[in-house]
């Protein structure tokens, strides 16, 4: 019998990724949006997918879209870091009363905003959560509140990631720091000191990972949680290096972010004083141990750096004809 997904927020990075992983493996998704006619206009990558008009800040309207489903992808995210408090935990109640009355799992990606520094530098499931940011907190409260939803008969799964790239989602560190979306590489900022490790998910392999982990549900625990490792770099700088690469532009010059001008505007922009928030994840290292992982599906998937720079940089517009050289080339080639 086909099987088939709710997905909340299918327009964003992760989302997007889910929809395309789920309907490789002969799932029917389904997608809420506020504007259905409009999302399918502007998604028309995502193929065939069944968009249904509802707000994830109304539970009846999740409720209502969820009919029939057994997978429910909590994947709604505020942009731009925008009014978490707000809208965060409403959300996620919405799509918890939506689970129980399907009778679905609920899959949710998580990050490691839970954390603080106690916790670092390599984290697994059980580390201590102390999170020393506001929007920590939060996701903190999402996956306690997971937690008890899971003993109220909702099973849940919980894959924690590091910082997204991928080719379609681009309200993400990546998009939003490293390059500029639209606009042919010409320089890559590195927001972290160079020589601090960093992690990297890459969309399109946590996407897989969830879908490989979902159609293992009878394995799974009621209330479940796996870290992803994905694209670890030693030295925290080496993703530039290697972004400008697969551009084709080696020579590129790698600047610094700057921090201090976000200070500065901070007080009147609130995206940046909630960036500012989350600099202490740039200035040591913070790993993610995907032993776990392993162990239960064999290998993590995981596509070669090069390849998986060159996909995203390509679907958030940062090449164009002249910049996409050897490097790119020979990337493309491997896809």
């Amino acid at each position: 019998m086909t099987r088939t997904a709710l997905i909340i927020g299918a327009t964003g990075g992760i989302g997007s990724e889910m929809a395309l992983a789920l309907k490789a493996r002969g799932w029917n998704v389904r997608a809420l949006n506020r504007n259905p006619e409009k999302a399918a206009r502007g998604f028309a990558r995502l193929g065939s997918l069944e968009w249904v008009k509802g707000d994830a800040m109304n539970a009846s309207d999740v409720i209502a879209a969820s009919e029939g489903v057994s997978l429910v992808v909590h994947a709604a995210n505020p942009p731009g870091y925008r009014n978490w408090k707000g809208t965060a935990l409403p959300m996620l109640e919405s799509s918890i009363a939506a689970a129980k009355a399907a009778g679905a799992r609920i899959v949710f990606p998580g990050t490691v905003y839970n954390f603080g520094p106690d916790a670092f530098p390599l984290i697994s499931e059980t580390s201590p959560q102390n999170p020393k940011t506001r929007k920590g907190a939060i996701r903190v409260a999402m996956e306690m509140r997971l937690r008890r939803a899971s003993k109220e008969g909702v099973p849940v799964l919980i894959v924690r990631a590091g910082d997204f790239f991928g080719p379609y989602g681009g309200n993400n560190w990546f998009g939003q720091g490293l390059v500029k979306m639209g606009k042919p590489l010409r320089s890559v900022t590195y927001p972290g000191k160079r020589d601090v490790g960093h992690a990297w998910a890459y969309l399109p392999d946590l996407a897989e990972t969830m879908v490989r982990l979902i159609e293992r549900d009878k394995d799974l625990a009621d209330f479940d949680v796996f870290h992803f490792g994905g694209h670890w770099f030693e030295k925290g700088v080496e993703i530039a290096d290697a972004t400008r690469k697969a551009a084709g532009v080696p020579d590129a010059p790698i600047r610094s972010f700057p921090w201090f001008a976000l200070y500065l505007a901070s007080p009147f922009v609130e995206t940046f004083r909630e960036m500012v928030e989350m600099r202490y994840l740039w200035k040591r290292p913070v790993r993610l141990d995907n032993r776990k992982l392993v162990a239960f599906l064999g290998e993590e998937p995981h596509t070669p750096t090069d390849v998986a720079l060159c996909v995203a940089l390509k679907g958030l517009g940062c090449l164009d004809a002249k910049s996409f050289k050897a490097g790119a080339i020979g990337a493309e080639r491997r896809m």
